[in-house]
């Protein structure tokens, strides 16, 4: 007869007891640490700014250190304050080289605590200055957040270059945080439009005085830049109808300050009448602004020149003209003149001198006829008519130079 089996049942209980025991003792120092560091979470505090995220010390903890050592903690300093132009003006538009205007600003604390004896400054570098007055300013106090203006008199320089020209506004302050008091500096630039004025000088057309149909003219226009900047991409077009020419655009380019030359069209008219011309230049200023300048011309194109016929032509080929034997013949008579002159003008004087001869052999003769009778020994018995001749004046011709004495 079988005997029913007997389960030791006390020996499995106290083997689970000692195994729950075990477990318990392992899982408790386990818990307590994570429980502390929970608490820590709770009681810490952490803070974003500026200056970078930084962790604050709990208020227990505090008191708990200062009670033990006896001395309080010392506050730690916020972002240093920066101060910002958030809006400025210059007037409408760009300011004309050598014109005055007011420059105004608004700037900005954006820190979070007060700034202190602020000095402001404004330099309007080469191409701006003040006009009257300082560039310089100053505030004593701007709370943190707080906004405040400020206007400055300026003006261009007569040879300020076209385009933006900066201004420098500096800020200079002190400020106090966490117990200290420091200083700061910050420059903001800001840029104001100047532009030179448009003096590029086109002069009027000059049209030719007689134009005809078929043959070539020209019209001529003067330019000059009396500007102080420099003009670009300068371009002339003639438009009409009624002629021909090469090319009815001209790119000239770039023109600078005292800068001249000439826009020069040659055409052909093809028809006659009243001929209606318009020639447009354009180009662009020193601010890039792009210009159109329109000279109109109108003028009176004759009819072209009757075409001379073959016959005419040989006509006015056969028109009789200057001999060419006549100039010789004119010289050789010239020539037979002047010499049949000198052979007179000799003829005469030789004649002259042989009447002057005769004169002189019969005075001599006379001479020699008074002085015979005292010779021979004659007495006063000649006739009276000798002695009257004897008596009479004798003229004496003076020898002329050259001749003979």
């Amino acid at each position: 007869m079988n005997r029913p089996r007997t389960i030791a049942v006390k020996p499995i209980i106290t083997l689970i007891v000692l195994v729950a025991l075990i477990v318990a003792c392992v899982s408790a120092p386990v818990c307590a640490m994570a429980s502390g560091q929970a608490a820590a979470a709770a009681t810490d505090t952490i803070v974003a700014g500026d200056a970078g995220t930084r962790r604050a010390t709990p208020v227990d903890d505090i008191d708990q250190s200062a009670g033990d050592s006896g001395q309080s903690a010392a506050p730690i300093a916020g972002p240093v304050p920066n101060v910002i132009i958030t809006n400025f003006t210059y007037g409408d538009g760009s300011v004309p080289a050598g014109g005055k205007f007011d420059l105004g600003f608004s700037f900005q604390n954006k820190g979070s605590v007060a700034v202190q004896n602020m000095v402001i400054g404004v330099d309007g570098g080469d191409g701006l200055t003040i006009a009257g007055g300082t560039n310089t300013f100053y505030v004593p106090q701007l709370a943190a957040g707080a906004t405040q203006s400020q206007t400055v008199p300026m003006q261009a320089l007569i040879d300020a270059k076209s385009g933006a020209q900066a201004v420098v506004v500096s800020f200079r302050y002190e400020y106090v945080d966490a117990g200290q008091r420091s200083s700061n500096s910050v420059d903001e630039k800001i840029s104001v439009p100047v532009s030179q004025p448009d003096r590029f000088q086109i002069n009027d057309p000059v049209i030719p005085d007689d134009a005809q149909n078929g043959q070539e003219s020209t019209i001529t226009l003067a330019y000059v830049n009396k500007g102080k900047g420099d003009i670009s991409n300068v371009e002339a077009t003639m438009d009409g109808k009624g002629f021909d020419t090469v090319s009815k655009t001209q790119y000239l380019g770039n023109v600078a300050s005292g800068g001249s030359g000439t826009i020069a069209y040659a055409f052909t008219p093809t028809d006659s009448g009243d001929l209606d011309v318009k020639i447009t230049v354009t180009y662009e200023d020193s601010d890039g602004q792009q210009k159109t300048k329109e000279f109109p011309v109108k003028l009176t194109v004759a009819e072209p020149a009757p075409a001379m016929d073959d016959t005419a032509a040989d006509m006015q080929d056969e028109q009789p003209g200057t001999p060419v034997w006549l100039l010789p013949t004119v010289a050789a008579v010239a020539i037979v003149v002047i010499v049949v002159i000198v052979v007179l003008v000799k003829r005469h004087r030789k004649k002259k001198r042989s009447a002057m001869d005769e004169q002189w052999d019969a005075w001599q003769d006379d001479q020699d006829g008074s002085d015979k009778p005292e010779a021979q020994g004659h007495t006063a018995e000649q006739p009276a008519a000798d002695d009257a001749d004897r008596q009479a004046p004798t003229e004496v011709i003076a020898p002329q130079p050259g001749e003979r004495s």
